[in-house]
């Protein structure tokens, strides 16, 4: 078999028609097309749920229509005379015959069965079924009732009623039975079911177009695209991972707040920071157990930059910005204590160098005078005169090292008593001072030691410099460190540093401890040391007592015993009189 060959004549090109709106490229794979396909079902389910429904109901008030048509029926041939005379005659089935067959074409009924007592039809649709038993239940019609029942006969199932046919003394003598089959009845259902069937498909066909519009490439699809940058779901997907994954890795602390101040999200760093539990999202941030100070700046209606705060263990700097407009805000955290720290311990060394360069200036003086002394002759003097200088100068420096074998505290002593006497004050250390090497354990840092004591001793000579002009006594400072308590067990060390100054007043005793919080008025940012004091108590497991002598008294109390901080659980005590 050859195949023509194609022809060689030009065919005519017509214009095509404009190409219909295609479902995107990778339209089920797409979030588009899983919504499409989503709201289809969801529209044909709705649909097929009505149209079952509707076809329910119209098939039960159509079967209660037919029983009250049956019913009627029934009543009206049983209550008939021509019916009450022939059933009492010689010919039942020869009188009644014609006219029920007449009634039952003009009333549409399936069957009408005139019977005897017995159940011996007299007439039936079927002439062959007269002179047959009835099929079906007659006891409650020989009762003098009348009763519907769905029942198989000879036409098929059929709904049915029987009703008594009654004589002139009110006796049952003879009964009507009529029916319609549910063939016929589904038939009355074909032409709403069509029409409800055509309204389902109308309907589904409508809700698919609409939801194909909405979700096609000119809608709702690029509208998507815009709000999601045109990334899809499994771009968006690992965005969520890459997301979460930066958040909770990044060193500074996260916390999201929404328009209720409630957590939204709380980074890994930001629970540390704040020392707070997991589980805080839908918490208000008032609710936490925060600093009063840090809740309102977090809480403030304007912006935060920079602002330095103290947690129970940490100083972290706060940053706060809106989200939007009005849908939150960011609040960020920067872990300070370790560069607080190190800023203590920069002071501590520039005190020493100022103390070291004041010593270094007042000791040239000496020596001029006493090479003076010696140029004029007087060597007695000179030596007199060095000497004296010398055993001053040494008297401090052995108190401190016989009582204070620990090389910071005893560094940090001779510092500060240096510091202190170039402003005119003097530092003294009581006579039951006494920590021998060795004593501190290892768990104690001597970074807290510093920030401490050091804190202390500032604040007492500052107190001491203030209250010169109004205490007849000279400006002193009292320091005491020793071990407290001869049970290794309950053993602590004991810091206090006593001043002349005028002393706390008793209702600022918890207030003292507060960041910000501060006697001086020259507008240089005080009121970090003490409380620098209070968290370094807190974070070993101290105390901190505030008490009142010539001037003020501060003791800080700091546990011996496991001090392996790694093993502690929870926060530490609260110092008294410091702020919850």
């Amino acid at each position: 078999m050859s195949v023509p060959a194609a022809s060689t004549r030009p065919r005519r090109r017509w214009p095509l028609p404009p190409p219909l709106p295609r479902l995107p490229r990778r339209l089920v794979r797409s979030l588009a097309g899983q919504l499409f396909v989503v709201q289809v079902v969801i529209v044909a389910a709705v649909v097929a749920g009505g149209a079952v429904l509707a076809y329910l109901f119209t098939a039960e008030r159509t079967e209660d229509a037919a029983r009250r048509e049956v019913t009627s029926v029934a009543h009206a041939v049983a209550d008939s005379p021509s019916v009450r005379s022939a059933v009492a005659g010689p010919d039942p089935t020869g009188l009644l015959q014609p006219y029920v067959e007449r009634v039952r074409q003009d009333t549409g009924v399936s069957f009408i069965t005139v019977m005897d007592t017995d159940g011996v039809r007299w007439t039936h649709p079927l002439p062959e079924q007269i002179g047959k038993r009835y099929l079906g239940h007659i006891d409650w019609a020989l009762a003098g009732q009348t009763r519907s029942e769905t029942y198989t006969g000879t036409l098929g199932p059929s709904v049915r009623v029987v009703t008594p046919v009654w004589d002139d003394r009110h006796r049952v003598v003879a009964l009507v039975s009529v029916g319609l089959t549910l063939e016929s009845i589904s038939a009355q259902l074909s032409g709403p079911l069509l029409a409800l069937v055509g309204v389902a498909l109308a309907a589904l066909a409508l809700g698919g177009a609409g939801t194909y519009l909405a979700n096609s490439r000119y809608l709702a699809n690029s509208r998507l695209r815009r709000h999601t940058h045109g990334m899809g779901p499994d771009e968006l997907s690992h965005l969520y991972e890459y997301h979460q994954a930066t958040l909770h890795s990044v060193r500074e602390g996260l916390i999201l707040l929404d328009r209720s101040n409630r957590v939204v999200l709380c980074n890994d760093a930001a629970r540390e920071l704040l020392g707070l539990p997991d589980g805080l999202d839908g918490r208000p941030v008032a609710e936490l157990g925060l600093p009063e100070a840090l809740v309102a700046a977090v809480l403030g209606e304007a912006p935060v930059r920079d602002e330095v705060h103290l947690t129970a263990e940490r100083v972290v700097v706060l940053n706060t910005s809106t989200i939007g407009t009005g849908l939150g805000r960011v609040v960020t955290l920067r872990d300070h204590t370790e560069l607080q720290s190190l800023s203590g311990e920069l002071d501590s060394v520039r005190g020493f160098t100022e103390a070291l360069g004041a010593q270094a200036h007042e000791a040239a003086n000496r020596l001029h005078a006493v090479v003076s002394l010696i140029e004029l002759g007087r060597h007695e003097q000179a030596v007199e005169f060095a000497t004296a200088e010398l055993e001053l100068a040494q008297q401090l420096t052995d108190r401190v090292v016989a009582a204070v074998s620990e090389p910071v505290l005893a560094a940090l002593l001779l510092g500060k008593a240096a510091q202190a006497a170039e402003r005119g004050v003097e530092l003294t250390l009581t006579e039951d001072s006494r920590i021998d090497d060795g004593v501190l354990p290892p768990g104690l840092p001597a970074r807290d030691l510093v920030t401490v004591l050091g804190n202390l001793i500032d604040n007492a000579v500052d107190a001491a410099i203030a209250g010169a002009g109004q205490s007849p006594v000279p400006p002193e400072v009292t320091v005491t460190a020793r071990i407290d308590g001869e049970d290794p067990s309950s053993a602590c060390l004991l810091l206090r540093v006593a001043d002349t100054g005028a002393g706390i007043d008793p209702s600022a005793v918890r207030d003292v401890f507060r960041r910000g919080w501060s006697t001086k008025q020259d507008g240089r940012g005080h009121g970090l040391g003490l409380a620098l004091v209070a968290q370094a108590a807190r974070r070993n497991g101290g105390t901190v007592e505030v008490g009142r002598e010539r001037g003020a008294v501060l003791t800080v109390r700091l546990p011996l015993a496991g001090r392996a901080r790694e093993g502690k659980a929870g926060r530490a005590r609260e110092p008294e009189g410091a702020p919850a």
